[in-house]
């Protein structure tokens, strides 16, 4: 390291918090917020068979999916399976979508999403796709919004701990990541306590408006600090992203202690438009990586892995001017730009005041060479030099700051439990209103675009004793909805979420809802197992593996008798949901299937393997309440001692006249 500003320590800081944290937990508060109204309540009230404004995406925290809700009545819509098995519709199940969840660590059936991301066109959702992390293996998903599935999962090499991301450019060009954990790069064995010398940072750009051909671009190494927020520049500021830091002290053994010693860390201004400059100058290099992009085809459906084994790679330093530091109080979490892109908001967690930085005064400041030092080459701007203002003794615990595009920012406080409406320009707060409790991330649709729809915020808060009926140790998760169309905001509704959602966005409904694909067509599907009728299934037998191409349609399966299977076989039911109706899946299940289950989408094939262990005959089932005879849409497979000389066979259970055709193999009949 060169030079390094020399900041004051305040001592204890970490200890400071914990007690304004504790005795702000003892305190004595309200138990209903004495808000909820009638007129609050018809205000959220969607009447029957009538539609919500809004899609609201939520992270589902550390079970790994994403929510999805309807706003403003907070009405459960959906779960999209991203990073984690899901026995509902048999995601990480099925063989068709095991693949997705492949990593360098192999098959990882559960992790941790936190922050989603719409993509943008000119600065505005534009409801195509959603991004969204991994936190502990890092990984960024991009979901389909014509679909609501997960197509594609692209693994961060040099990471550890992806908490710093989707952060994604206005017109989509690239989401970002950033590392939370610094680590050795490449990852190797060497004593922890080489920290400061051996372990570093890592800010990468993945290539994202291509479907299926997610990349990354480039990455950047940066010092050894923690990585937490971005947003990217708009307008202005547009080919640039902001990503706070902590930890800039080093540490690496009692952070809450040892990372909160610096008076100021630092947002961090990386200027991707000059990196993708020195790219294309040939500053990169190819440096080996071994790490997983996993996508779904849109013809097969059936999703692949395939392994990655470089990254194009490049030190800071050798690209001049692609990253500066600003120094900002006091572990900063959020960095949010506001709509207009000339306001960039630092939330620091430990901080007095909440720090706006002017990107107009940042590029005068770069121009006049305004630094008061530079970390492994990279310049740090005066602090005095870049700071357009400060909000004067808002509350305690600054996290998050979103912005309703009439002027207006609105932060959240974890420690003080409130949202504080602040004005940009005067920094002078407005209004502010308690939540119930310690809040930490908000969400106003579009909050973070050009275009902000400013009739509603959300707040994801991390606390819900009293809130709601008790459910043993673990209480539900929870959100709160408030209008913020007036001067003041109004608490409308409290509604419990999945997970432990720490971020969300809320897109208008109208963008995405016609857009929704009903159903596969059939005569379009390319799956390698695909049954396009019952004319087209059959059973077959490769060694000790029994491929069973069936169908299932209201409200049979064909085949529905099933012999000749034996002891120790691996058995694989293809399932196609011959159906061409919206809203008409299938559901598959077999005795003793220590895999899990099936739920067929309507024209789509689906594979679960079962290895019986046993002699007997097996019930087979349809999951799913699909008609007036679904409890008689079942049927049978036999199977035998292995060595049997019993046939295999497939047949249905209407007559001989059905009997599906028997594929080639041994031991067959009709």
């Amino acid at each position: 390291m060169a030079t390094f500003p020399k900041f004051r320590t305040l001592a204890g800081a970490g200890v400071i918090a914990s007690a304004a944290l504790l005795a702000f937990a003892c305190a004595k508060r309200p138990s209903s917020g004495g808000l909820i109204s009638a007129d609050a309540a018809k205000a959220v009230y969607v009447a029957p068979g009538q539609y919500d404004e809004f899609y609201a995406f939520m992270s589902g925290g550390f079970n790994g999916q994403i929510g999805v809700y309807g706003l403003p009545s907070g009405r459960r819509l959906k779960t999209i399976p991203v990073f984690s098995q899901y026995p509902e519709n048999g995601y990480g199940y099925s063989e068709e979508t095991k693949p997705m969840l492949n990593t360098s660590y192999g098959f990882v059936p559960w992790d941790d999403t936190h922050h989603p991301a719409l993509s943008q066109t000119n600065g505005e959702d534009d409801g195509r796709w959603l991004f969204i992390n991994a936190n502990n293996t890092p990984r960024i998903a991009r979901i389909d919004l014509t679909r609501f599935e997960t197509e594609e999962i692209l693994e961060i090499p040099n990471a550890g701990g992806n908490h710093g991301s989707p952060y994604i450019t206005q017109n989509s060009e690239y989401v970002m990541s950033a590392t939370r954990f610094s680590v050795p790069v490449p990852n190797s064995d060497v004593p922890i306590s080489d920290f400061k010398k051996r372990f570093k940072g890592q800010i990468s750009f993945i290539r994202a408006d291509q479907p299926g051909k997610m990349a990354i671009a480039f990455q950047m190494i940066v010092p050894g600090f923690n990585y937490d927020l971005a947003r990217a520049g708009k307008g202005p500021s547009n080919g640039w992203v902001f990503f706070s830091m902590y930890n800039t002290e080093q540490a690496n053994s009692l952070l809450e202690v040892n990372a909160s010693q610096n008076d100021k860390d630092f947002v961090a201004a990386v200027n991707w438009k000059a990196i993708e400059g020195c790219a294309k100058a040939g500053k990169t290099k190819n440096v080996a990586a071994s790490y997983v992009h996993n996508f779904t085809d849109e013809f097969t459906r059936v999703a692949k892995s395939e392994t990655v084994t470089s990254v194009p790679q490049f030190e800071a330093k050798d690209c001049p001017g692609a990253i500066y530091f600003l120094p900002t109080p006091k572990s900063p979490h959020g960095a949010d730009v506001d709509p207009t892109g000339e306001y960039i908001v630092a939330g620091g967690k430990l901080a007095s005041v909440i720090p706006v930085h002017s990107f107009s005064k940042m590029i005068k400041a770069i121009e006049a060479k305004a630094f008061e030092g530079n970390i492994d080459g990279i310049p740090v701007l005066k602090y005095d030099a870049t700071l357009a203002g400060e909000v004067k003794n808002p509350g305690l615990g600054p996290l998050h700051t979103e912005f309703d595009g009439k002027g207006y920012a609105y932060t959240s406080f974890f420690i003080s439990s409130e949202v504080v409406k602040w004005k940009l320009g005067t920094w002078e707060v407005v209004d502010r209103v308690p939540t119930y409790y310690s809040v930490g991330h908000l969400m106003i649709p579009g909050g973070g675009t050009m275009k902000p729809n400013a009739k509603y915020m959300v707040a994801m808060d991390k606390i819900t004793k009293d809130r709601y009926l008790p459910t043993g140790p673990e209480l539900t998760q929870s959100a709160q909805l408030y209008d913020i169309s007036g001067d003041k905001m109004k608490l409308l509704l409290d509604f419990p979420t999945e997970g432990e959602p720490h971020y969300a966005q809320a897109i208008e409904a109208k963008k995405i809802k016609d857009k929704q694909i009903k159903f596969f067509k059939l005569a379009d599907s390319k799956a390698p197992h695909v049954s396009r009728s019952e004319k087209e299934t059959g059973i077959s037998r490769e060694g000790k593996k029994v491929h069973v191409r069936m169908t299932a349609i209201r409200s049979h399966f064909s085949p529905d008798n099933i012999e000749g299977v034996q002891v120790g076989d691996t058995v694989l039911f293809h399932v196609t949901n011959l159906e061409q109706d919206w809203d008409v899946p299938h559901g598959f299940a077999v005795m003793g299937a220590t895999n899990g289950e099936l739920l067929i989408m309507p024209g789509e094939t689906r594979t679960l393997q079962w290895t019986p262990k046993k002699p007997g005959v097996y019930p087979m089932y349809c999951t799913d309440f699909c008609s007036a005879l679904h409890q008689e849409m079942q049927g049978y497979v036999r199977v035998s001692p292995a060595g049997s000389s019993v046939a295999l066979s497939g047949v249905t259970s209407r007559g001989p006249q059905s009997l599906p055709k028997a594929e080639a193999g041994p031991k067959q009949q009709q």
